[in-house]
């Protein structure tokens, strides 16, 4: 029985959470009196198109079951109808749109969607139900600590909407439906600032053809009820839609607590930026690179191992002309003892004792090296200028900071705030260098 309601006026939608026990993850999803169960299962392993690459899957599956209809349905067999293959294949590419699956790791999502009772739209109810049911797995495997990355970057839903008895209507019902003279389905995603974003547009001119002014209403209409299916989506899921939009995890391959806030600070927006120490790590990884490059590298590549997310390496150190670039890729270990930051620094001074000024320029010179599973490695360098001073200034910074005098700032990086010396530094330029090629790849 067609309901009373207004033209923009969604369905009452209820979203049930948990509906059953034994799946990952699972909902049953009404939009009026269409009831569609939705689980996702995981298991280990990848279509043998994925294998080695480090990146994860989710495919679908779309049923109607026998008692759905007032005239019985006869199960799929063996073969599919292409109606159930076209709409899984829809349900599989809309949520797959909401993730980064190289965060899943070599496994696979199954999202199964069975029909028990359908009233019109059981392929935008399976997605927006399908989107739940992800949730709460990847909630799951979060929480089992067997990923450590939700891969859900947006959220998605979807809606029908159609041209009906001559006027623009939403979330269509099958008496509805079956007489639209235009049928369209609207799959959209959110991204955590806000953004919308269409996935697909599924519109056909059933008994006529439609203008663009109709085109412009029904995809209005369906992006307001997209809004609303958003909203009943992060009520069904509570406390456990922290999954959507949540920053992936950086492990820095450093417990140095001066690089580890300056790296926070920079890049504490895009991650969950933590220290070796925070992820119980206590590993030595030998740096015997040549160059900044290679010691970032080896770090990064050793720390994702062990760890299974994204890591941040970074390598770097004084280059002082006079000395033919020493300390270099030795800085951190150039009295012979590592991290002796006094000891480093009466060095260089007595080495540069007899070196005049002109001669005493320098630069901090640094290699950062991102890897994230399922990428290729991304390395960048940066570089800043100054020389280097015959006595400390400066009680802030670590290293040679109280000695390098910034040809930016006018100062030591020790004399320079924290903020000051992040907007100049060798690493932020870096950092910032890598940050570019990231929104790059966007």
């Amino acid at each position: 029985m067609e309901e009373t309601r207004r033209s923009d006026e969604l369905r009452c939608v209820r979203i049930i959470p948990d509906y059953t026990e034994m799946a990952a993850g699972s909902a049953l999803i009404c939009c009026g009196r269409t009831r569609v169960l939705c689980t996702a299962s995981v298991q280990e392993g990848v279509p043998p198109f994925l294998k080695g690459r480090g990146t994860g899957w989710l495919t679908a599956e779309y049923a109607m079951l026998p008692g759905s209809t007032p005239q019985r349905k006869a199960r799929d067999g063996v073969k599919k109808d292409g109606r159930s293959v076209e709409i899984q294949r829809l349900i599989g590419r809309s949520l797959r749109a909401a993730c980064d699956l190289t965060r899943l790791g070599e496994r696979t999502v199954y999202i199964d969607c069975d029909v028990l009772q359908a009233d019109g739209g059981t392929r935008t109810a399976s997605i927006t139900g399908g989107f739940v049911a992800l949730c709460l797995a990847v909630s799951r495997l979060l929480e089992e600590g067997k990923i450590q990355d939700s891969p859900i970057v947006r959220q998605v839903a979807a809606v029908s909407a159609g041209v009906v008895d001559g006027a623009c209507t939403l979330d269509l019902e099958y008496a509805q439906d079956s007489r639209a003279q235009v049928d369209m389905n609207i799959v959209m995603t959110r991204d955590a600032q806000g953004n919308m974003g269409y996935v697909e547009v599924q519109g056909t001119g059933e008994h006529k053809c439609y203008s663009r002014a109709e085109l412009d209403l029904l995809l209005s209409l369906g992006e307001k009820g997209v809004n609303e299916l958003m909203r009943a989506q992060l009520d069904a899921l509570g406390e456990r839609a922290e999954v959507i939009f949540k920053k992936p995890r950086l492990v820095l391959a450093s417990n140095n607590f001066g690089k580890l806030r300056e790296l926070k600070a920079i890049l504490g927006e895009r991650y969950d930026v933590v220290s070796m120490r925070e992820m119980g790590l206590d590993v030595d990884v030998e740096e015997n690179g040549e160059t900044f490059e290679e010691n970032a590298l080896i770090k990064a590549e050793a720390l994702m191992k062990l760890t299974g997310c994204a890591t941040l390496a970074d390598d770097s150190g004084l280059c002082v002309d006079a000395l033919n670039g020493r300390p270099g890729v030795y800085s951190a270990r150039y009295c012979g003892v590592h991290g002796d930051d006094e000891a480093n620094n009466q060095l260089l001074l007595k080495e540069l004792e007899n070196v005049d000024e002109p001669d005493r320029t320098a630069h901090y010179g640094a290699a950062v090296a991102l890897c994230r599973p399922g990428h290729e490695a991304l390395t960048a360098y940066g570089r800043c200028d100054g020389r280097i001073l015959r006595a400390y200034q400066g009680e802030g910074g670590f290293g040679y900071d109280p000695l390098f005098w910034s040809a930016d700032l006018g100062m030591t990086f020790a004399q320079a705030s924290p903020e000051a010396k992040n907007a100049v530094s060798h690493r932020a330029r870096a950092i910032r260098a890598l940050l570019d090629r990231l929104e790059a790849e966007a």
